[in-house]
């Protein structure tokens, strides 16, 4: 059986370069079958047929002269939504996983403004996940998160050293040994709830790094923020609606 790396053969079957084969893989977006390729120089037969999931398209929310409000779509960095609009800087990010309400600024007046409302924590941010397990009752995880960052890859735990955390869970709809629950967070540290939710021994679905189970993605949506008396709202994506 002749093999050769992964994102080669991807890149001969599909007429692109290697760099964005090796790309596509990385954000988790090929599959052999029902299973998806980890490894981008991982070695593989070099008959497989691979299948690519398509990224949908970063959809415009709201705009005025002060920013720009997108719905983000999963498996796409939020720096790559900052360069499709030229003139915004990013005000928060979300993980490359993550979809939802996403923020950019136009100008730098605004900016300040917006800051300092998150650092006074007095902005309402509301998520959407599937985490392991089932969970019953409303839960309030107050715990500090320490954030490292190791191969240019931050990575988060429960820490006393850490900075404050504050989650709450409400629980929506219990589907086989998964429960769908409401996040409001406070602070908004780097994979908050990721951490909180593995803190809890539930885990989000798609969420192999901290403990979930592999999924088509990390299933976890940012659905509402409201921000200087505007709110915005990303509707829940299909996956979560039809997710069993």
């Amino acid at each position: 059986m002749a093999t050769e790396k992964a994102y080669k053969i991807l890149s001969i079957q599909t007429g692109i370069s290697n760099s964005q084969a090796k790309s596509m893989i990385d954000r988790g977006l090929v599959y052999v079958g029902n299973k998806k390729v980890m490894i981008a120089r991982g070695e593989i037969d070099e008959k497989t047929i691979f299948r690519v999931e398509k990224i949908e398209k970063t959809k415009p929310i709201f705009e005025n002269n002060d920013l720009i409000v997108v719905d983000k779509p999963a498996h796409v960095n939020s720096d790559e939504i900052e360069r499709q609009f030229k003139g915004a800087r990013l005000l928060h990010r979300l993980d490359r996983e993550t979809s939802g309400v996403l923020m950019l600024v136009k100008n730098e007046e605004f900016r300040e403004k917006a800051i300092q409302e998150f650092k006074k924590d007095r902005v309402y941010k509301e998520y959407i996940a599937w985490v392991e397990g089932i969970v019953t009752e409303p839960i309030v995880i107050d715990k500090p998160i320490l954030t490292q960052k190791k191969n240019n890859k931050a990575y988060s735990n429960v820490s006393s050293k850490g900075k404050p955390a504050i989650t709450e869970i409400t629980p929506d709809i219990v589907s086989g040994n998964k429960t769908k629950i409401q996040c409001i967070i406070h602070h908004g540290r780097t994979h908050q709830i990721r951490t909180h939710m593995r803190y809890i021994e539930h885990p989000i679905v798609g969420d192999e790094q901290y403990g979930g189970r592999r999924a088509k993605r990390v299933m976890l949506h940012a659905y509402k923020v409201k921000l200087l008396g505007m709110e915005f709202v990303s509707p829940e994506p299909k996956t979560f609606i039809n997710f069993e």
